[in-house]
């Protein structure tokens, strides 16, 4: 080639100016023409379709390796997002749970208040500590004690009704005995008509048994007991059992009734101390409830099936 451009000289030069003034005076041409009067457009139009597969071919590459640039990103930002949404979810669900126990805690308390506002007495509310569920010892430990003015003897309620009484006393504690103890006694009436009687705990939390009544008593499944007040332990008025089961036999001078207690003796967790008012007056010490319990059995021997207020 370079052989051939030396044997031409000058002349090679001279040949190929021409020529490329040439085509760029023809390309120049083209583009006046094609801009101002687009005669061109149909041309350019059919050649873009024809090397639209040769463009995507070429911009392949690029375009992958965007797309897996713009995938891992996102891939990495949604697994980011789901570990902060998971811990955000755990978080919520710790808080939802202790906010259902404070709403339970919060309406117990509310339900108790709304309690010593009927009992008309003093109150002190307490938590329950510890529970022993013996077949034959029906007791529980609250924290509050004589330090906080509590007596062997007092009563204890919850939202729901009677509860118990205090047998113990110590100077941060106290062991009550609940309704449901084989030894414990409770005066009720019958809230339908007044009827006396004595509601004697079976050592059974669901059934209390109401032994003294003859079978010509004035009573129905559904009744609802309540203390009476007598004795002066428990505030009176206050819901002690509903009656469940009524057996009456032929020849015995007694029915079977059994009861089941209107407090949740096993679901408290808070209960409400009572002072009642003879108490507040004579500021003496409590009634023993075993004492209690024997002279409301003497009583029940010959008020059982009174009405309340009259003699038997």
């Amino acid at each position: 080639m370079s052989r051939r451009r030396e044997a031409l000289g000058p002349a090679w030069g001279l040949a190929l100016g021409p020529k490329l003034f040439l085509l760029a005076l023809i390309a120049a041409g083209l583009m006046i023409t094609d801009h101002r009067q687009q005669h061109l457009a149909a041309i350019r139009d059919t050649l873009s379709v024809l090397l639209f597969p040769l463009q995507a071919v070429v911009n392949l590459p690029f375009a992958t390796w965007h797309w897996a640039s713009d995938a891992t990103a996102s891939r990495e930002a949604l697994m980011g997002e789901l570990n902060q949404l998971r811990e955000d979810r755990l978080d919520l669900q710790v808080q939802l749970q202790r906010l259902a126990a404070l709403e339970a805690e919060n309406a117990r308390l509310r339900a108790m208040m709304g309690a010593s506002r009927q009992a008309a007495d003093r109150v002190l509310v307490a938590e329950i500590l510890a529970v022993d569920l013996d077949p034959f010892r029906h007791r529980f430990t609250v924290n509050k004690g004589n330090r906080h003015g509590v007596h062997v003897g007092q009563a204890l309620l919850d939202a729901n009704g009677v509860l118990g009484q205090v047998v113990r006393v110590q100077p941060l504690t106290a062991e009550a005995i609940m309704i449901s103890d084989a030894d414990h006694a409770l005066p009720v009436i019958v809230n339908r008509n007044g009827l006396r009687t004595i509601a004697m705990g079976t050592g059974d939390t669901e059934r209390l048994s109401l032994p003294f009544l003859p079978n010509s008593a004035d009573i129905e499944e559904g009744d609802l007991l309540v203390s009476s007040g007598l004795g002066g332990t428990f505030p009176s008025g206050y819901p002690v059992a509903t009656v469940r089961r009524i057996e009456r036999r032929p020849g015995e001078a007694f029915a079977q009734i059994s009861a089941e207690p209107a407090a949740g003796l096993l679901r408290a967790r808070e209960v409400l101390l009572v002072w009642t008012s003879h108490i507040d007056e004579d500021d003496g010490p409590g009634e023993d409830p075993e004492a209690a319990g024997n002279e409301a059995l003497a009583d029940a021997s010959g008020a059982a099936a009174t009405p309340d207020g009259q003699a038997p």
